[in-house]
């Protein structure tokens, strides 16, 4: 698991994806950034994707997330589609029994009964019904750890489909519509038709409305997400990636500085429906990249904007080209844990707990 770190010399817990360990990403991303672009060359022609966001100047323009990306007309944006609408989406879903592991399953309605009776069926974790959970096969970043990377290879389960084909998925035991991904970010406004769509159909009934997100879209996009979950009694669950923008670049390919933006807006709402949070963060804490020197930043970050907004720490599991590393260890986890809390925020949850490595994993595998 010991790798010599080309920057500083130095045996780290590295990736050989990444190839710098995350202390020289965050002290001289100068001498890293060679790596770092050859490390991103190389994820985008493993998945046969643009290197870079296009900027073409007789392209087509798209401004649904950060990259604002101009597509040559036979080609694609960074997020892998081609240009013009989004009328209809590279999709899938299926019915996930509630409760689920949501990355706010510690705060919803769906896991826990917030909000009853009005946004909850039931007072306690809403055994019976079902979450309709919405795989949009397309993302706006570049995770060289992605979870859900096989879309990419394994192509669509099924050919393009428009806004009403989802909402007729909507059965009498769903009680919320999770959209995530890949990413909703390239293809939300296909996300957010099908949900309006969903809630016409039913007005008189419980039908949350979440989305699960590197929050990279648009800001005038993002106010209308934060409409339908207001006053459906969702949640917007931003996946927020790193605090230093090299470490954060380096992992994911694109710059966190939208994201950030996004967060404090919603942020703003938060106190609005404080029996169901429109808001809750997550972090993954990847080994050896994102540790206490990037959860404590993120954690004042939060915490500043409204200390009540609720903070789920995700083990590390290897996967996609990150398959190098070990699971996050219960040693990593209660570090963050106590910077997250030491940092003012009052609800830290612990995630993916089965994926725990035992004891401490920077002494007994770099030790």
């Amino acid at each position: 698991m010991k790798e010599r770190c080309p920057v500083c010399q130095e045996k780290k817990l590295l990736s050989k994806a990444v190839g710098v360990c995350g202390r020289c990403l965050r002290e001289d991303p100068e001498a890293c950034a060679p790596f770092v672009e050859r490390a991103r060359r190389r994820s985008r022609q493993t998945f046969r994707l643009p290197e870079k966001p296009p900027q073409d100047p007789s392209g087509i323009p798209c401004n649904l997330c950060v990259h604002g990306c101009r597509i040559p007309k036979d080609g694609l944006g960074f997020c892998g589609l081609p240009p013009g609408g989004r009328e209809k989406a590279k999709v899938s879903w299926y019915y996930d029994p509630l409760p689920t592991n949501c990355v706010a399953d510690f705060v919803c309605p769906g896991g826990t009964g917030a909000g009853f009776p009005r946004w909850s069926f039931k007072p306690g974790p809403e055994y019976g019904y079902q979450n309709l959970a919405v795989f949009y096969e397309a993302c706006s970043f570049d995770c060289l750890y992605c979870q859900n990377w096989h879309y990419r290879v394994d192509g669509p389960k099924r050919a393009p489909v428009g806004p009403e084909e989802l909402a007729n998925a909507v059965n009498p035991r769903v009680s919320c519509i999770c959209f995530f991904g890949g990413d909703p970010t390239p293809q939300l406004p296909h996300a957010l038709s099908a949900a309006e769509e969903a809630l016409h159909r039913s007005p008189q009934r419980i039908l949350r409305i979440c989305f699960e997100t590197n929050g990279s879209m648009n800001p005038a996009i993002l106010e209308r997400m934060m409409d339908v979950s207001m006053r459906s009694g969702g949640v917007i669950k931003f996946d927020l990636k790193a605090w230093t923008p090299s470490v954060h670049y380096a992992l994911t390919g694109a710059p966190n500085s939208q994201t950030l933006q996004n967060f404090a807006r919603v942020a703003e709402a938060f106190p609005e429906r404080p029996e169901v949070p429109l808001l809750v963060a997550s972090i993954l804490l990847v080994p050896g990249y994102v540790d206490v020197e990037e959860v404590r930043p993120i954690a004042e970050f939060i915490a500043g904007l409204n200390p009540n907004i609720p903070l789920s720490l995700l083990a590390f599991y290897p996967n996609c080209l990150m398959d190098d590393l070990p699971c996050t260890s219960w040693a990593h986890m209660e570090r963050c844990v106590s910077a997250a809390k030491e940092a003012g925020v009052k609800t830290v949850h612990v995630g993916n707990r089965h994926l725990l490595w035992p004891g401490n994993y920077e002494e007994e595998l770099c030790g």
